[in-house]
């Protein structure tokens, strides 16, 4: 099988898809399924040297649609390369120009990962956005899902949210298995990679948030309810009381500012090491070294870096927010509350009441949670044939 992925970019820093296209890519390949990608990255971007795969990158562009006049004629002369198209993402040009693209008989069938963003929950972070977005679902989105051969979901939650966000939904829905890949760590240097990263945090207990630094994330339901554990904490407690390490790109410096300046006004600085970006060795260092991870998101599809934390044998904290909670909650692998302050104050508290038998037991469930649901192997195998016989079988129960 050949694949044709359409996604607008594959910079790692814009998150967990292009971190989910990296891990599933090379063993794919091991089972004889060749993938390409689309983009429309510059050509000259570093980060596309050690990509996973061949890339056309038809950028740059200038517009956050990721519409490039590229697009169409490069579609039109190579999709009869591919047995599939998979878009990535929703909300851009990409998706439109391929369904277009995709409407001659000849054509191979197209499927879509909206990646959560189809989820309701938006609406309430981002209400001017969805007025936008209502409008481009109603002109274009909706065919585009519509006529896809099938709409790919990452989990059971993600698609019964996706039929809540907007009107006259219509399509083929697929439930997927996604996964993640742990490296082999026989050379023992994940945790030197680690502290030479970050220093400030070497010797130190703490509690680790990896992922884009984004208003979605609740990073700054983070800091605040951390603030408050800490100095609720009486003083013969402090001294063995976990740090807060935050890594991850952000692309909005104003935002990162503001973030800072809620540690120094809360008093927590010395407390929280900022260590931007992880990736190789240094990320498996920080899983790892951490005691356990936490991501109290507003909306979050799937989380690759939880799946990752669970691989490293780390409980993780998380909200109800995150797509996947309720089979993690039933494993015993995480503990779940509700993307507030409160409910991030209770992530922090129950985790600290907790005897280490109890939290030796939930790193040991996580460990058995990754390889029961996410074992990259297990999970590039099934995508495999799943796509496979989507791409065999014309005909597909819609929804509604």
């Amino acid at each position: 099988m050949k694949l044709l992925r359409v996604i607008a970019s594959v910079d790692p820093a814009t998150g967990g898809p292009v971190a989910g296209l990296r891990a599933v890519t090379p063993v794919l390949d091991k089972l004889g399924h060749e993938t390409e990608f689309l983009t429309v990255d510059d050509p000259t971007d570093g980060f596309l040297q050690s990509w996973v795969g061949r890339v056309h990158a038809l950028g740059p562009v200038k517009n956050r649609y990721a519409y490039s006049p590229r697009l169409r004629s490069w579609l039109d002369k190579n999709l009869n390369r591919y047995d599939a198209v998979v878009v990535h993402g929703l909300w851009q040009d990409l998706g439109r120009t391929v369904h277009t693209a995709c409407q001659r008989s000849s054509t191979p069938p197209y499927f879509v990962f909206p990646h959560g963003m189809l989820d309701p929950g938006l609406r309430r972070t981002y209400p001017f956005r969805h007025v936008k977005k209502w409008l481009y679902w109603q002109l274009v989105e909706r065919r585009v899902l519509r006529d896809a051969r099938a709409v790919l979901f990452t989990c059971e939650e993600e698609r019964r949210l996706a039929r809540l966000g907007f009107s006259r939904y219509e399509c083929a829905e697929e439930v997927i298995t996604y996964g993640a890949a742990v490296p082999d760590n026989g050379g023992g240097g994940f945790a030197q990679a680690w502290q030479a990263h970050c220093p400030s945090a070497t010797g130190r207990r703490f509690w680790l948030f990896l992922g884009r630094v984004h208003s979605k994330k609740g990073v700054d339901l983070l800091l605040s309810a951390y603030a408050k554990v800490r100095h609720a904490t009486p003083e013969n407690g402090l001294q063995n009381f976990p740090d807060l390490v935050i890594a991850g790109p952000c692309l909005d410096e104003s935002y990162l500012a503001a973030l800072k300046k809620i540690a120094d006004t809360e008093a927590i600085t010395p407390f929280v090491h900022w260590a931007g970006m992880l990736t190789g060795d240094a990320k498996w260092g920080a899983f790892q070294s951490a005691e356990a991870f936490i991501l109290p998101s507003h909306q979050e599809n799937f989380g690759i870096a939880v799946i990752e934390a669970l691989a490293c044998g780390r409980p993780v904290l998380i909200s109800d927010r995150v797509n996947i909670w309720r089979e993690l909650a039933e494993d015993g692998a995480a503990f779940v509350e509700q993307d507030n302050d409160a409910g991030v104050m209770r992530l922090l508290q129950r985790w600290l009441s907790l005897p280490p038998s109890e939290r030796h037991s939930m790193a040991a469930a996580a460990v058995q949670s990754f390889k029961k649901r996410f074992e990259i192997s297990h999970a590039a195998e099934t995508f495999a044939a799943q796509l496979s016989s989507l791409i065999a079988n014309k005909r597909t129960t819609r929804q509604p």
